[in-house]
């Protein structure tokens, strides 16, 4: 028609990532859209909400010295300053697209500040946890509260402490894995990251289980980088567990989720696991 403009569609190359699989389809898929500088925050919104998964990331030029890319991270709903699958799923895309890339480390920007991902010599990758927001124990009423959410007895919670580094998770330990694999949870806008020891010899020192609110109801995820850092924090520090350890996430979901947790001398906990690009391509916008 006469006088109509149309737009050139815009393309961004594009990744989904499979994060902390131990096989084939079995971590938490991240989506990746790199090169993004020229979508806004509303268009960045709607494409996490159309995707679906539980983060969609952006890669952007960093804007701080010592950087190498910024991140901005979308849930279907709303931003995060930081989460721990994306972190790992995008610098593993950012390399990727950045072979030259020298050195066994590179700096994240997001909304939480700089991040340090160090790469393993077997190609794996880990980030350093970041600082806890709120490191506190969890009062008598909220552990009421999260023992009703979760369907279990006040009782058999052991502990309920903040392991808050952006997300906003609130944990409780169980006395067993399989005290956490038989959770039922209802409906609840909080974040909770639930975890209970395996026993001494097994493969894995513990099971994770996270869930976080959508609308008032509980939504599982496979499994949770920034969790297992905030949860690797309070369970290193308080002499729960000892580093090195290995957490399995996602039975509940059928997901065969691995993530490594390791310490330096320093007291820097990293937080890794694999990372495995499964579908490569673009979008168009």
């Amino acid at each position: 028609m006469t006088g109509d403009v149309i737009t050139p569609a815009r393309r961004y190359p594009f990744a989904e990532v499979d994060v902390f699989a131990a096989g084939p389809f079995s971590g938490n898929p991240l989506a990746v859209v790199l090169d993004a500088d020229g979508l806004s925050t509303e268009e960045m919104q709607r494409f996490a909400n159309w995707t679906n998964f539980s983060e969609t990331t952006f890669l952007l030029p960093p804007t701080v010295p010592g950087a190498d890319y910024k991140v901005r991270i979308f849930t279907p709903s709303e931003e995060l300053p930081f989460a721990g699958h994306p972190t790992l799923g995008s610098c593993h895309t950012w390399l990727q697209a950045n072979p030259g890339h020298g050195g066994g480390s590179v700096v994240q920007e997001c909304g939480a500040g700089l991040v340090t991902v160090r790469r393993g010599e077997d190609g794996s990758l880990a980030f350093a946890a970041p600082p806890l927001i709120r490191d506190e124990p969890a009062n008598d009423e909220l552990q009421e509260e999260l023992a009703g959410v979760l369907g279990i007895e006040r009782a058999a919670i052991r502990e309920a402490r903040w392991t808050d580094n952006g997300p906003g998770w609130v944990s409780v330990l169980l006395d067993s894995a399989q005290a956490v694999l038989d959770v039922t949870p209802g409906d609840s806008e909080r974040k909770i990251g639930v975890v209970g020891p395996y026993p001494p010899g097994s493969p894995h020192a513990v099971e994770v289980r996270a869930f976080f609110s959508a609308g008032r109801s509980l939504t599982e995820d496979p499994v949770t980088g920034s969790l297992n850092a905030g949860l690797a924090q309070w369970l290193l520090g308080s002499g729960h567990l000892t580093a090195p350890y290995l957490a399995h996430q996602g039975t509940a979901l059928g997901r065969d989720g691995q993530v490594r947790i390791d310490r330096d001398a320093d007291g820097t906990i990293w937080v890794g696991g694999t990372s495995v690009t499964r579908v490569r391509g673009e979008v168009t916008a």
